[in-house]
């Protein structure tokens, strides 16, 4: 078992393109014995974003603190505080932090798929 405050986790900064502002860390994966799932908890600062992206796995989302939009179907889509989302596989997607202070969201995603 393990019980760990997320900000333990080593962070990677992403601050240039194509993402902007956003720092993730793998809060339990691989190295702590999760076989079936990756969880990563990601900050978004304001105005910063993930990049425009499509991938072969599905992932779940929990938005945590902030707010901001989600890409979806060639629209964005507002999202806050307790909002989930779930992304299809092979589903093009970004978020963005469109409001004051920190968009914090937690991730999943299924093992064999990248961690960060």
């Amino acid at each position: 078992m393990k019980v760990a405050h997320y900000t333990e986790a080593k962070a990677k900064v992403f601050d240039t393109a194509p993402a902007k502002g956003v720092t993730a860390r793998v809060v339990i994966g691989k190295a702590d014995g999760a076989s079936n799932f990756c969880m990563r908890v990601f900050e978004l600062a304001e105005g910063g974003h993930t990049p425009l992206h499509v991938h072969d796995w599905e992932h779940e989302i929990f938005i945590h603190s902030g707010e901001g939009n989600v890409y979806r179907d060639g629209t964005w889509v507002p999202i806050n505080k307790g909002h989930t989302l779930f992304i299809p596989a092979n589903e093009e997607h970004q978020i963005k932090n469109s409001g004051n202070g920190t968009l914090t969201l937690v991730c999943l995603i299924p093992s064999g798929a990248p961690e960060i």
